[in-house]
């Protein structure tokens, strides 16, 4: 399978209501968070479009040397126009201005051949390296958890120096 090039750009500052839950990817507790946030996105009312994030936050040494049981924080959100109605349970994130790779991932949430090229494959060989940012998942509208449809993974890079 080709797989195509992201596109780079810029993120401006996005502000994001949600929740969010401490794992490791070897103890995955994403259906519970996604599940603890869906039946109530609706009590978000100043949402901005109805698209989705599913944003980890890695320490900085996360990926050098890759241990499954290291702890991530995972988050469940929406952007918001601000942080002036956060509903009870939730939480509020502000996604800094930064660098993104795109790409592009069509197939289950499931596999993880994008992942696999992406980390092992286009960074080493392309002039960025990850930066220390949130990286996420922008579930659009036609997303369905392990269905082929589309979302954007967003991997947060900077310059080789």
């Amino acid at each position: 399978m080709m797989m195509l090039q992201p596109r780079v750009e810029i993120l401006h500052e996005k502000k994001l209501i949600g929740k969010h839950l401490a794992m490791s990817f070897a103890d995955n507790k994403t259906r519970e968070l996604w599940r603890s946030f869906i039946p109530y996105r609706k009590e978000i009312t100043n949402a901005v479009g109805s698209e989705l994030y599913s944003l980890q936050l890695y320490s900085p040494a996360f990926f050098s040397p890759f241990n499954p049981h290291e702890l991530f924080e995972k988050w469940a959100a929406v952007e918001v126009t601000d942080f002036d109605a956060i509903p009870e349970g939730m939480e509020a994130f502000t996604l800094t201005r930064g660098l993104y790779a795109v790409f592009l991932h069509k197939g289950s949430s499931t596999d993880n051949s994008t992942f696999q090229y992406i980390f092992s494959s286009w960074l080493p060989d392309s002039e960025y390296m990850l930066d220390d940012r949130p990286h996420f998942e922008l579930l659009g509208t036609k997303y369905k958890n392990a269905d082929p449809n589309s979302e954007e993974i967003w991997v947060p890079v900077r310059l080789k120096f």
